[in-house]
């Protein structure tokens, strides 16, 4: 919810809390721009073995970046962030997809 200057209200908040294991290599990107960020996708388990979710990540600072560089297939990690929608062309027309815009990527164990 937005007040009439459109600054949130104390009852807005968009954060992400996230644990899972990484699926895939980390993807450094370079925009047209010449920004750069890496992508990732996380496999987050559901409670009592029902079906895994898989979350996009998008690290932007590049604190973010580094960490996601030194990150590998089946890594598990913890990431908070906020949830983004984006928006893209595609050969058959407009799209969007969420994502996670991380600003902390740990590695766990385990």
């Amino acid at each position: 919810m937005a007040s009439k200057t459109g600054e949130p209200t104390e009852t807005s908040l968009n954060a992400v809390e996230l644990s899972g294991r990484v699926s895939g290599e980390p993807e450094l990107r370079e925009l047209p721009s010449g920004d750069q960020l890496v992508t990732l996708r996380l496999v987050v388990a559901r409670p009592k073995g029902g079906p895994v979710d898989t979350i996009d990540l998008a690290c932007w600072s590049s604190a973010t970046r580094r960490s996601a560089e030194r990150v590998a297939d089946g890594d598990h990690v913890h990431a908070t962030g906020a949830l983004r929608r984006r928006f893209f062309r595609t050969p058959g027309g407009a799209a969007s997809r969420y994502e996670v815009e991380v600003t902390k990527l740990s590695r766990r164990r385990g």
